[in-house]
């Protein structure tokens, strides 16, 4: 599947400064219907190291009202979280009703860093497909609405990006030793790719592979994928795309990638991310655990 995709997809500098402001306002509607509407929105990253997730994220909720969405990223389990249900710590983290939840990784570690870092038996993370199908097919008929993205890059590119992040001080941290180990299994981390895809495509629960060679490219589609997601489910009247919102989207440039003019990649306006500023209630259940709890969305004076 993943070879079949065009990496030299991009959007280009002009169409990108019209459409994106478009983009923009149409995302913070959606967000606000879909909080008047009571829909609880699951939106999950996953893909290779350095394809510009944490990027992706940034970009996804700077139009956003903070009070509306919690970010999740997503690390190894805790000793605590490791004694109980693999998924438990995972449902934790779903939004109220109203509210998105982003996940920056998620519950796929299990058939993803874990299968290929032999970390669990393989009968485990086998039995982990069936898991994660049933735990998002319990989510959506509650009324979750389920988007899933990764985002892909190749591995030259890959390399590019590592060699490029290495070369400035101020960056250099974003890489470690193992994603150099996880560059050279890339073809391991692939085939754990695919069969993920194959066993986890589901019409509630749909994948949108995101060609993320160009941040332009990236970012518009993303921000495509949830607006009609969400206007679907909502039963808005979506307003017409100009050929600047969409269909220079899906169009193959014949220029050449390494043009500075025409593309813009991950790491050229890299920001190193700040915490999300979420206003919250904070109480504890009978166990002494804290809860966190939303506060008013949209309507805080």
């Amino acid at each position: 599947m993943l070879e079949k995709v065009d990496l030299t997809k991009k959007l280009d500098k002009q169409a990108n400064k019209k459409s994106m402001p478009v983009l923009s306002e149409r995302l913070y509607t959606v967000q606000k219907a879909s909080w008047d509407a009571g829909i609880p929105v699951v939106i999950l990253f996953e893909g290779w190291d350095a394809s510009g997730k944490g990027t992706s994220i940034q970009m996804l909720t700077s139009p956003l009202d903070p009070r509306g969405f919690k970010l999740n990223p997503i690390r190894a389990g805790r000793t605590y979280e490791k004694s109980r249900p693999w998924l438990w710590r995972f449902w934790l983290k779903l939004p109220a009703r109203g509210e998105w939840a982003i996940f920056d990784r998620s519950w796929y570690g299990r058939v993803l860093v874990e299968r290929v870092e032999n970390l669990i038996p393989e009968s485990e993370w086998r039995r982990a497909y069936r898991d994660i199908v049933d735990f998002e097919r319990t989510i959506a008929d509650d009324g979750h609405n389920i988007i899933k993205f990764f985002l892909h890059i190749s591995k030259d590119e890959q390399k590019r990006r590592f060699k490029k992040l290495i070369k400035d001080p101020l960056t250099a941290w974003h890489v470690a030793p193992e994603d150099w180990e996880h560059h050279r299994r890339y073809d391991d981390w692939l085939l754990a790719y695919e069969e993920m895809f194959e066993q986890t495509e589901t019409e509630w629960g749909p994948w949108t592979i995101v060609e993320a060679t160009d941040r332009r490219h990236t970012h518009a589609k993303i921000y495509l994928t949830i607006i009609q997601t969400l206007e679907k489910r909502l039963g808005m009247v979506p307003e017409p795309l100009t050929i600047e919102d969409q269909q220079t989207i899906e169009t193959t440039t014949e220029a050449s990638l390494s043009s500075k003019d025409q593309q813009i990649t991950y790491e050229e306006e890299m920001v190193i991310e700040e915490p999300t500023t979420v206003l919250t209630d904070t109480r504890q259940d009978e166990n002494n655990q804290d809860v966190t709890q939303a506060g008013e969305v949209f309507n805080v004076g």
